[in-house]
């Protein structure tokens, strides 16, 4: 078989392009593709359920392998993150579980109320927004270390994806057996970010995780700050 790659336009010879690796003839889409799709994501080796489990037993050390190593073991970090944030949504939208942080209440005319409003409805969304304050914490605890921004919000798109999926399940247990303990799972989303963020920088020294604790903290603080500085702003714009 012989002719030229459609993708970089190399000679080829053989079923896949000695270059880029594109085959010459991609598999038409069928059930048995959309199954393979399916399983690839959830599977226990490469997938969803491996990543889940090994963000949870080994946080820190499995982020820093993807960020420095190998980044086939575990799901893309804006993958795992979309997909915990779809499945925390889906969960909220049906059971209608509050997350209890943010409290829409006040003046309905007013833009601060609204923001938070916006926040209480869509809290995935939020979280992901609230990484990027986080992550600017973390460069200043963690100043000595060579990391990137960008790298720290991989990081914290696979911790907060976790935590995502714990708001979730302790969401799905209050709503189910009418017990009040989301804000424990809240505690524990808490702790375990604190946890994730020390061990990623450095397990061995307590102030890791100390310093976790006050970047997620400051990170939350400040992104709040900001929504109420929008919302003051907006409202003064619009009174002129």
């Amino acid at each position: 078989m012989a002719g030229t790659c459609k993708k970089c336009k190399s000679e080829i010879s053989q079923n896949y392009c000695s270059n880029c690796g594109t085959p010459v003839v991609l598999k038409r889409i069928n059930g048995q593709y959309v199954l393979k799709e399916i399983s690839s994501v959830l599977n226990f080796e490469r997938g969803i359920l491996y990543t889940i489990r090994e963000l949870l037993l080994r946080p820190g050390k499995n982020i820093q392998t993807f960020v420095l190593e190998d980044r086939n073991r575990l799901v893309k970090p804006i993958i795992f993150i979309i997909i915990t944030s779809l499945i925390y949504t889906l969960a909220q939208q049906f059971l209608h579980f509050e997350d209890g942080y943010v409290n829409a209440g006040g003046s309905e005319e007013s833009a601060t109320t609204n923001i938070f409003g916006w926040i209480q409805k869509n809290y995935d969304y939020a979280n992901i927004l609230m990484a990027i304050f986080i992550a600017g914490w973390i460069k200043v605890f963690f100043r000595k270390y060579e990391y990137n921004f960008f790298e720290i919000l991989i990081l914290l798109c696979f911790v907060m994806g976790i935590g995502m999926l714990i708001y979730t399940v302790f969401g799905i247990i209050e709503s189910t057996a009418k017990i009040q303990i989301l804000h424990i799972g809240g505690m524990i989303a808490i702790v375990y970010t604190s946890w994730a963020i020390g061990q990623f920088f450095d397990k061995n020294q307590k102030a890791s995780y100390l310093k976790g604790f006050l970047s997620y903290l400051l990170g939350m603080m400040t992104f709040f700050l900001g929504a109420i500085i929008l919302g003051m702003g907006i409202d003064l714009i619009q009174g002129m």
